[in-house]
């Protein structure tokens, strides 16, 4: 069964891969075969990535050599699992989270079991005590060799398992077999352990994909029949009743309901929509029956798109992580050899005992077992990409992930980013008609229409439940504005020079109008019949959260400036609002200038934009956030994305950044420090064979837990409301 292609990949759901360790071992293994030109593992993801050459490879062969490793192949994405067969494969990880039915868990039973049965038997029967923890002993230690001759045929010889062994065959050598038999156990133990906190890190994001129904009601040929939600293809018709969630990405055809979509974009309250509007896999209809057209495959769909990119992110290392890693493969041979020395050298030169100078060296071998250095760092990077993911905040990797924490400005794009991206009714004055009226004849002449201001006047008319009266000869005056009869009297909306050619201005509307335009707001002037009625003033207004989510990064320590193409006055307005500096007027290649500006200068530059114009700006910062309901290029060219559309999703991403690295360095001092501790307490004899493997297993399970504490939201972190439901949409 080859895969042929060039470039081609293929991808394994891996069971029992809890630590960096194990993807080392798996990526040794793996890339060592022929035709493999990539690996990639994830360990928050429970996925392996094998890149293969043109000519291909047996996908059963690169099972085999992950199986025979000790781990459990549970799928590979392409072997068309399909009904229930698919679920269970599918479903692999839920049956993962009962522990008892693992093969750790399994193993690390019998081995307990085995344990206390010769306990008994030693205290009953005291000739049979050396048999009967050696029977234990070997009971864990059999698969644990298994797998360490395995490793080291397949490149990796320096394996926990391989050091575990070696303890643990010493041990009963110089007689110690009933401390061999627990430190077997507690091995075990640890191993559970490990990968029971893993596992939590893991459902985390995974739990998102829950989030999307097993089944839809698809209509076919009049009828609707219940059908699996993944087997919907675009195009296809589907029911949402009230309560219902939403089962696929898709466009309403007809009925009108509010929506719930808190569980994908966060946004507080439900969102009213009819015919037309888009809907999130994931969300929850309120009280109306819905007719949805499919737009995107259950692969595709919101969700699916979300949890890919984040395992995606989980196999890019960030530069702490591949430092560590590399340390590491200096590290456990050093460890080795110091375990040899300290268990020959005294014996040998000066005169030691020879039983007690080899325990210790075998409790060196435990004690410098890397697994809680190694991963110290993936840990928390796996725990902050899922905890990001769950708030709308996607990070593309673990570089980018601690890059983002030492960002010392942050540039805006304007339209889009600090602000809504669409213009508002600002202001509205009457001259001689009341503020009711002029709104009233501006709609009127609007209506139909999809200009951005146009849709703005119409949005206030609605809002102030204003009847439109009925409009006749409407017609465009080019470049400057609309005209209509309306109740029999000629009416003009445009600009006011336009408006100035058919009535006068006074000097203090022109006062007016200029005053209005130094805030940065269009002026739109009525008028009816031969005399001014009024102005309505619009502009594109700041986000809600624009000026705390800014004030927040400049708490931090970061510098802000906004860089548009928009023009200086309506620029200037807009930062001296929000206190930001500005750089008005320029062109994407300016935006890209004044970035590589700021890096020559020595800052770490972060950008942030949503448009086209952003993308070679985004591209040349250190770090490119895209902003929700940014192009398709913007969020591509990005290394991050802020899905809600809030500013001070920007700040909260660098609260993540900084609290991860801080949880990193943490880690590491508690892997390194428990086993400097113990290295010294075994060197002078306090401590023994079992409380070496507790210093290595126990920091593991510390170090994971405590990476867990990065899944809470931080006390700290910015909120807000109001979150951008075309930014999910987007994401492709």
């Amino acid at each position: 069964m080859k895969e042929v292609g060039s470039g081609a990949t293929m991808r394994f759901q891996v069971e029992g891969m809890d630590c960096s360790s194990c993807a080392t071992k798996i990526e040794n293994a793996v890339r060592r075969m022929p035709g493999v030109t990539d690996v990639s593992v994830s360990v928050a993801g429970g996925t392996v990535t094998v890149g293969h050459d043109a000519d291909g490879i047996d996908r059963d062969e690169v099972r085999n050599r992950i199986s025979g490793l000790g781990y459990r192949v549970a799928r590979a994405e392409g072997d068309g699992l399909q009904g229930e067969e698919g679920t269970a494969a599918r479903s692999g990880d839920e049956d993962a989270a009962a522990w008892w039915r693992t093969g750790k868990g399994m193993l690390a039973i019998g081995s307990g079991t085995a344990l206390a049965a010769a306990f008994a038997l030693g205290k009953a029967l005291p000739v049979t005590e050396h048999w009967a923890f050696l029977v234990a002993m070997l009971v864990g230690l059999v698969p644990i060799a298994r797998r360490a001759i395995a490793a080291a045929q397949a490149g990796t010889p320096f394996s926990i398992e391989m050091l575990m062994s070696i303890a643990a065959v010493g041990a009963v050598i110089i007689g110690a077999t009933e401390e061999a038999a627990t430190v077997v156990f507690l091995f075990l133990i640890g191993e559970l352990l490990e990968g029971v906190a893993s596992g939590r890190a893991r459902a985390s994001i995974r739990s998102l994909a829950q989030l999307v129904p097993k089944t839809a009601r698809l209509e076919l040929d009049g009828q609707t029949k219940d059908v699996p939600a993944d087997s919907l293809q675009i195009g296809a018709t589907i029911q949402v009743r009230p309560g219902d969630r939403v089962p696929a990405d898709g466009t309403i055809l007809s009925g009108e309901s509010a929506v719930d979509e808190a569980p994908v974009t966060g946004e507080s309250t439900p969102v009213r929509k009819g015919p037309e509007a888009s809907l999130f896999a994931g969300s929850v209809n309120g009280d109306g029956l819905l007719r949805v057209r499919v737009t995107a495959a259950a692969a595709d769909n919101t969700i699916a798109r979300v949890v890919r990119l984040v395992e995606e992110a989980q196999e890019s290392k960030a530069p702490t992580e591949r430092l560590i890693d590399r340390f590491s493969r200096y590290y456990t041979p050093g460890v080795v050899a110091m375990a040899a020395l300290v268990a020959i050298v005294p014996p040998l030169m000066l005169g030691g005992e020879w039983i007690g100078w080899i325990y210790k060296g075998l409790a060196i071998l435990l004690i410098g077992c890397p697994c809680a250095l190694v991963i110290s760092t993936p840990a928390a990077v796996a725990a902050s990409l899922s905890a990001g993911a769950r708030r709308g905040l996607l990070l593309k990797g673990g570089a980018v992930l601690e890059q983002i924490g030492r960002i010392t400005v942050a540039c805006f794009d304007k339209t889009g980013t600090l602000t809504a991206g669409k213009p508002q009714v600002t202001d509205i004055f009457g001259f001689g008609c009341s503020e009711a009226e002029v709104l009233r004849f501006a709609a009127a002449l609007e209506a139909g229409s999809n200009h951005p201001l146009a849709t703005a006047i119409l949005a206030k008319a609605t809002e102030h439940r204003i009847s439109l009266p009925p409009v006749s000869v409407s017609k465009a005056v080019g470049g400057k504005g609309v005209s209509a009869t309306v109740e029999e009297t000629a009416v003009f909306l445009g600009s006011p020079q336009a408006a100035a050619q058919l009535a006068p201005l006074t000097p203090e509307q022109n006062a007016l109008i200029a005053s209005l335009n130094d805030e940065g707001k269009t002026v739109s002037i009525v008028v009816v019949g031969d005399r001014i009625a009024g102005a309505i003033a619009m502009r594109d207004e700041p986000r809600p959260d624009a000026r705390s989510g800014l004030k927040l990064l400049t708490d931090a320590g970061i510098r802000t400036v906004m860089l548009t193409g928009d023009n200086r006055r309506t620029a200037n307005a807009i930062g001296q609002e929000l206190g930001i500096d500005v750089e008005a007027e320029l062109l994407p290649e300016d935006k890209q200038r004044i970035v590589g500006r700021f890096q020559q200068a020595g800052w770490s530059v972060a950008k942030v934009g949503d448009g086209i114009n952003d993308a070679p700006a985004l591209a040349a910062a250190d770090v490119g956030i895209a902003m929700g309901g940014g192009t398709d290029v913007a969020l591509e060219t990005a290394d991050a994305a802020v899905l809600h559309g809030r500013v001070a999703d920007v700040a909260a991403m660098v609260d993540l950044s900084r609290r991860t690295m801080s949880n990193i360095r943490q880690n590491i001092a508690v892997a390194l420090g428990l086993k400097a501790v113990f290295l010294v307490s075994t060197v002078v004899g306090l401590t023994g064979l079992w409380p070496a493997i507790l210093a290595d297993t126990g920091a593991t399970v510390l170090v994971t837990m405590n990476a867990l504490r990065l899944l809470r939201p931080s006390t700290t972190a910015p909120s807000g409301s109001g979150a951008s439901r075309a930014a999910l949409s987007s994401l492709v």
